[in-house]
């Protein structure tokens, strides 16, 4: 880029030439080396935490959420570091693709879904077939019952 210093009597005037070439390189993101980095240097790590987590508990977003927001940091990181704009359409892909392999069992409200205890469910499943049980037993002895009167 060249600076110009035109004067004129009385007047100075400053203009700034920014070449097409010069821009593109200061803003131009090297999508390759980006994509090769986040795999290398943020990937690999999520995938060694989240094997020590253990497939079992991917689900579980208070297990999840340190190894995920520093895997979220690391993409950012390396785009600052290569000039990159953060999130791109490789971010985007990138975390597809994770989202595909180590959540897409999930559900969306990101708890493991399971059953509750022994202890609350019994009680839900007992007390209506005992209700149940307990009226037709009724309807059937009043039904007796009433046929003797008449």
């Amino acid at each position: 880029c060249q600076v110009l210093v035109c004067r004129q009597p009385g007047r100075r005037l400053t203009r700034a030439c920014l070449s097409a070439h010069h821009f593109i390189a200061a803003t131009a993101c090297h999508e390759a080396e980006y994509g090769r980095q986040i795999r290398e240097r943020c990937l690999r790590p999520f995938k060694l935490s989240m094997e020590g987590i253990g497939q079992r508990l991917w689900c579980d977003w208070d297990e999840t959420m340190g190894t995920y927001g520093e895997l979220t940091n690391c993409t950012a990181a390396v785009a600052e570091n290569l000039t990159c704009y953060w999130p791109n359409r490789l971010v985007d892909e990138f975390f597809v693709a994770v989202h595909s392999h180590y959540f897409r069992n999930c559900s969306p409200s990101g708890r493991a879904l399971h059953d509750p205890p022994n202890g609350v469910l019994c009680p839900f499943i007992l007390v209506p077939v005992l209700v149940t049980l307990l009226m037709t037993a009724l309807v059937v002895w009043r039904s007796k019952r009433s046929e003797g009167i008449v």
